[in-house]
């Protein structure tokens, strides 16, 4: 049967913390989303209050903590390039801000990082280019709207990046906001299987698009269009084979990893390291991957030998910790398989998530607690994304100190590729807004409540003007903060190194 949202007040709210979700009708769950508006009323969300008493520049010096310690010079420096790439590595920085904000409660599997870039396509199983959230180091449980709010803000930093007017910037912002919540409110009614098995196809978002700046004849929409369809042909150039003849040569019949340092670098590179030992030992640690796996996809694996290992330094806020590239080659001649296999770190919002608690409801239960990190990282991704890579897994390591580290590993690339965002126009940087927006309505719907969420934001666009509100000024903290930092690194006080 069909869930709906039902609008009515004959049913009184209950306090229904601790009450599993199945127990629970759809006028209680609808009630419970009605009720949080009397502890964070829609319009509350456009306020900001900072509470933490570190510094930004503090904040983020803090996460070099357990990064390689030659690298974070990097992602420095890439966080300089703009105050869009810093709003990228400083996700640190907003979560500790969300916290003093007003909060519904009503809790869902966080992305964690939902900037636009952080949003794209890639290949799904039954090889269809699909759009969806590509990134979740961050991922973790709690309130629904610190990842709209992490969106909506995105887009107003880089519309300002690209020299939108103020007027143009706002409207992004209002779409994002109200896809976001007219999609929520369609989802809450149907069924879950329904919700479930929503993605969205690119090839059909393209024809959308297509047809939308066919009516409009400027100049800048044909560039769009034009743009666009580079995107779709490169993204299906992109998979692993790919990857592999740019990352690597033939030698002796064998590929191996090019070095090219600090960037890429090879394991048979890497100085004071044993490379027969530690390629035994990953090797080991790939058929401890391997039992993360479902049965049909270790058998796939196992077509596979682990043959070459290097270092890759990837993304922006990730810069520092450890991403390594694995190279398999098939049993039959032309066959290959590039792994990544990227460092999972505690997130950012754990220190912050767990100051919050809602009026009233059953939040949902916090597995990520029980976790290794590469576990959460997987888990949340396997719950927000309509459909996932068939290789994701994850592994814990120990080094020789008795350390901890926790990986998850995916495939290094496959078909992925995300928007070109510096080059986006107003209209096309608002259809992109509309896809991300439905996109994390859709993550959120499967994972939180999506009848009280629905409920919470109802009809009216109060929720979209306090989300665009509060976008706008965090892209103004942001500046500030990317001003700060600016001048840390000028002062000596931070290490960056541009460039790379």
């Amino acid at each position: 049967m069909m869930d709906s949202v039902d609008t009515s007040e004959t049913t009184s709210p209950h306090d229904l913390r601790g009450a599993a979700l199945g127990q629970l009708s759809v006028q209680e769950r609808a009630a419970w989303g009605r009720t949080a508006r009397s502890v964070a009323p829609l319009a509350s969300h456009g306020e900001l209050r900072r509470t933490t008493s570190r510094t930004p520049v503090e904040l983020l010096l803090g996460q070099a903590e357990g990064r390689v310690p030659e690298l974070v010079p990097i992602r420095h420096g890439r966080m300089l390039v703009s105050p869009f790439t810093f709003y990228r590595g400083a996700a640190l920085l907003m979560a500790a801000d969300l916290a003093g904000t007003p909060t519904s409660g009503l809790r869902t599997q966080l992305c964690g990082d939902a900037h636009l870039s952080n949003f794209g396509a890639y290949a799904s199983p039954e090889r269809r280019l699909v759009f969806d959230i590509n990134d979740f180091d961050e991922t973790f449980p709690g309130p629904f709207e610190w990842d709209v709010k992490r969106l909506a803000t995105s887009f107003a930093v880089a519309s300002r990046d690209n020299g939108f007017t103020t007027k143009e910037s706002r409207r992004v912002t209002l779409i994002a906001a109200e896809s976001y919540r007219t999609a929520m409110r369609a989802f809450a009614g149907q069924p879950i299987l329904t919700v479930w098995y929503a993605h969205l196809d690119i090839e059909y978002a393209f024809a959308q698009f297509s047809a939308s700046l066919a009516e409009r004849k400027r100049k800048e929409h044909k560039s769009d269009l034009k743009g666009t369809k580079k995107i779709i042909a490169k993204a299906h150039a992109r998979d692993s084979l790919q990857a592999l003849d740019k990352l690597t040569v033939l030698v002796d019949g064998r590929p191996r990893i090019v070095s090219d340092p600090p960037l890429i670098t090879r394991l048979d590179d890497m100085t004071g390291l044993d490379t027969d030992v530690v390629l035994g030992r990953i090797t080991e640690l790939v058929a401890r991957y391997r039992g993360t796996l479902s049965p049909d996809r270790r058998r796939l694996l196992d077509h596979f030998e682990l043959v070459d290992v290097g270092h890759k330094v990837v993304g922006v806020g990730s810069v520092g910790t450890r991403a390594w590239i694995l190279v398999f080659q098939g049993r039959t001649d032309g066959e290959a398989l590039t792994l990544q296999a990227k460092q999972a770190q505690r997130s950012v919002l754990a220190d912050y998530v767990t100051s919050t608690s809602g009026p009233v409801g059953a939040d949902i239960a916090d597995p990520s607690r029980d976790m290794t990190d590469g576990e959460r990282v997987v888990t949340g991704q396997r719950l927000m994304q309509a459909s996932s890579d068939i290789l994701l897994g994850w592994l814990r390591s120990m080094t020789p100190d008795g350390v901890a580290e926790d990986y998850y590993l995916r495939q290094l690339r496959d078909w992925k590729v995300s928007a070109e965002i510096e080059r986006l126009s107003p209209t096309s940087m608002e259809i992109y807004a509309r896809l991300c927006g439905w996109t994390l309505a859709r993550a959120h719907a499967r994972s939180g409540d999506r009848v009280a969420i629905a409920a919470y934001l109802g009809k009216s666009t109060r929720f979209d003007e306090a989300i665009s509100e509060f976008a706008e000024t965090y892209a103004d903290v942001n500046e500030r903060d990317y001003a700060a930092f600016s001048a840390a690194v000028d002062a000596g006080v931070v290490e960056a190194e541009s460039g790379l």
